[in-house]
């Protein structure tokens, strides 16, 4: 096996260990913090029939909700995690959308959506507290921007460094987020911007709810 096949494995060896059982619990306990994400689909608003992929979809919770918003719209998933995907797959077909909704298991920084699901790029691509959980996500912005389809949109929202939240409320979240092998990136802001502007495409950045997240979006020009 390549060095990158055994960080692969390795990787989702990791994962599934954390939600071998918090798969069951995780929708739940999640809700209360995972700020942004709600928003974030909210704005997709993909083209008409548009193609929509979630870089580390989980449980496929936020597909549902993106499914009932966007009622047209064909939607995707990966994740590198076997454990989540079964819950996913589980709950995307309790609510119906099993013909519209398709996971996959896939390494975030290096998949191929043609040979995944018959599709070359998407209309929009988003990411919703994940990065924080990638070691290489730098990677996974880079393999997101190149699978944009022209006049397609990124969006991400991950953990913010908390700089305007009280000092113990950081110290508490960081120390519980550790717990669970999620590390807010420091630099997320720095490196959309960078990703972008080297693939010659629009971005905006800025912080949610005083620092607790960030909220970036590119946008590929429509002849790139």
């Amino acid at each position: 096996m390549s060095s990158t096949g055994s960080a692969t494995a390795s990787a989702a060896g990791l994962m599934d260990g954390i939600y071998r059982y918090q798969r069951h619990i995780y929708d739940l306990t999640r809700k209360y913090y995972l700020l942004g994400r709600d928003g974030l689909i909210r704005d997709l608003d993909p083209p008409q029939n548009g193609s929509v992929l979630e870089i580390g979809c989980g449980t496929g919770r936020n597909l549902i909700h993106a499914a009932k918003l966007h009622r047209d719209a064909r939607l995707y998933g990966i994740d590198i995690s076997a454990q989540m995907l079964v819950t996913g797959r589980t709950k995307v077909a309790r609510q119906g959308f099993g013909e519209r909704i398709r996971l996959a298991e896939a390494d975030a920084t290096d998949f191929d959506p043609q040979a995944l699901f018959g599709e070359a790029a998407f209309d929009r691509i988003f990411i919703s507290y994940s990065l924080s959980m990638i070691p290489e996500w730098r990677g996974v912005i880079g393999a997101a921007l190149k699978r944009l389809a022209p006049g397609g949109r990124l969006s991400i929202v991950d953990f913010g460094q908390q700089e305007n939240l009280p000092g113990w409320f950081r110290a508490l979240l960081f120390a519980w987020l550790d717990r669970f092998h999620v590390h807010p990136r420091a630099e997320l802001s720095r490196a959309i911007g960078e990703a972008a502007r080297a693939r010659g495409m629009g971005w905006r950045v800025g912080p949610l709810y005083r620092g607790y997240a960030w909220y970036g979006v590119v946008e590929r020009p429509v002849g790139a």
